[in-house]
């Protein structure tokens, strides 16, 4: 699924499920993120938002090293 030019938005996303959905939305076809599942090219800009500041920093900055564009939200 490319989603390319699309803001993916999610909740919950500095841990489990929500940070692993976070990731993929951002992945890219060069599968610079291993421990995600790839959805495809993806490449979504992604929101998300989290109760653990400490993990949304590192979630966000795992997704810029992807090239994706990103925003953590408290």
């Amino acid at each position: 699924m490319i989603l390319q030019d699309k803001v993916a938005l999610v909740t919950g996303g500095t841990s489990g499920i929500g940070r692993a959905t976070a990731l993929a939305f951002a992945q890219r076809s060069e599968g610079k993120l291993n421990e995600v599942i790839a959805f495809g090219a993806a490449g979504a800009k992604v929101v998300f938002s989290g109760r653990r500041d400490a993990e949304g920093e590192k979630t966000a900055q795992l997704i810029r090293e992807t090239g994706a564009e990103c925003l953590y939200v408290h």
